[in-house]
């Protein structure tokens, strides 16, 4: 990190603390957005560092609220910063900072999971995906409730190289629920170890950089808070289409204290479910008998590389739900007639 003598010049100057915005502002974390405020500026600095170097950098801030992140940013000498913030309630106090750094802070008033960001900052700052980071950075203290749905939206981003990640390989510093972030991070055959674990690190190098109590935000949360660094890699882990390996992912974690060969069933319709499964654990060289939380990296692309091979010869596959399956079925017994054969189910061998 640069010495405090070199940022000086890049310093807000004296504004209200973020408590006293609050209070001013009269704002209230709300609870059905999953709203928790962190008043700490040593606590945003900290998060802000594990985003890397800063200077002259663009920054993307997710749900900025109050801006105790944002004048951290601001001061880590940020040479762009653009806010993206749902509720109208803190625009106010985002203005203010604004005009405490002119040229240097934009703000939308807008939903980050329908936000163009790859309209956001100029071509220029664009880099080879086989190069270096641009530098760009997106950092953001999230709400739980849009956590989860947010980082598998910038995953598939990541995987088709669109959104923010039309500028390269784009790097996150984001904060989860402190089990989201050890889910993200957890090591082969560990507890924790879930579909958003593959997910993630087939894409990424994924950093759990520490851990933030509860009670030093505001309104306290039932959970810690982890903050979570993103590095998207060069080449991802497995090189099938996104969906593709997101449905084979989630079907084998579905069971996961069930041996692997339950989920992968699970990806072939009912007809033909036996023979195809023990095909692709064949195919894929896998023991059908380890735990989901046992499975490496390279055990899901063996597996993701076989039922891509069936997809090509049958592609009715990659649409097919068992549950959707399961649906019609009951609904056929309901009406006491068979039931049509559903689209993406292989006839019968026998």
């Amino acid at each position: 990190m640069a010495a405090s003598g070199k940022l000086a010049s890049f310093r807000l100057p004296p504004l209200p603390t973020v408590g006293e915005l609050i209070k001013l502002y009269n704002l209230r974390a709300e609870k059905q957005l999953s709203q928790n405020f962190l008043l700490d500026l040593k606590l945003t600095d900290k998060i802000v560092r594990q985003a890397g170097s800063l200077r002259d950098a663009h920054v993307c801030e997710v749900g900025p609220g109050p801006g105790g992140l944002t004048r951290s940013i601001v001061n880590a000498g940020a040479a762009d910063v653009l806010v993206v913030e749902k509720d109208t309630r803190f625009i106010p106090g985002l203005k203010l900072l604004s005009e405490a750094a002119p040229g240097r802070l934009r703000i939308v008033h807008g939903d980050i999971l329908t936000y163009r960001m790859d309209r956001g900052f100029p071509e220029s700052i664009s880099k080879p995906w086989e190069g270096g980071p641009p530098n760009l950075h997106i950092i953001g203290n999230l709400p739980f409730s849009v956590s989860t749905p947010l980082i598998i939206k910038w995953l598939e981003n990541i995987a088709n190289r669109t959104g923010p990640f039309i500028y390269g390989r784009t790097r996150l510093t984001l904060t989860f629920q402190k089990e989201v972030a050890e889910r993200m991070t957890a090591s082969t055959g560990s507890k924790q170890r879930s579909r958003l674990s593959i997910m993630a690190q087939y894409l990424c190098t994924v950093r759990n950089c520490f851990t933030i109590p509860g009670r030093a935000f505001v309104p306290k949360p039932e959970v810690d808070v982890g903050v979570v660094h993103f590095t998207p890699l060069v080449q991802p882990q497995i090189q099938q289409p996104f969906k593709l390996v997101e449905k084979v992912v989630r079907n084998i974690f579905q069971f996961r204290r069930k041996h692997c060969h339950k989920g992968v069933e699970k990806l072939f319709p009912e007809a033909c479910r036996v023979e195809l499964t023990q095909e692709m654990m064949q195919k894929a060289d896998v023991d059908p008998t380890l735990r989901p939380t046992d499975l490496t990296i390279p055990q899901f692309r063996a597996l993701a590389d076989a039922y891509a091979h069936f997809c090509c010869h049958d592609p009715s596959l990659l649409s097919y739900e068992f549950r959707e399956e399961l649906r019609l079925k009951h609904l056929a017994r309901q009406r006491n007639k068979p039931m049509d054969q559903p689209t993406g189910t292989a006839p019968s061998p026998h």
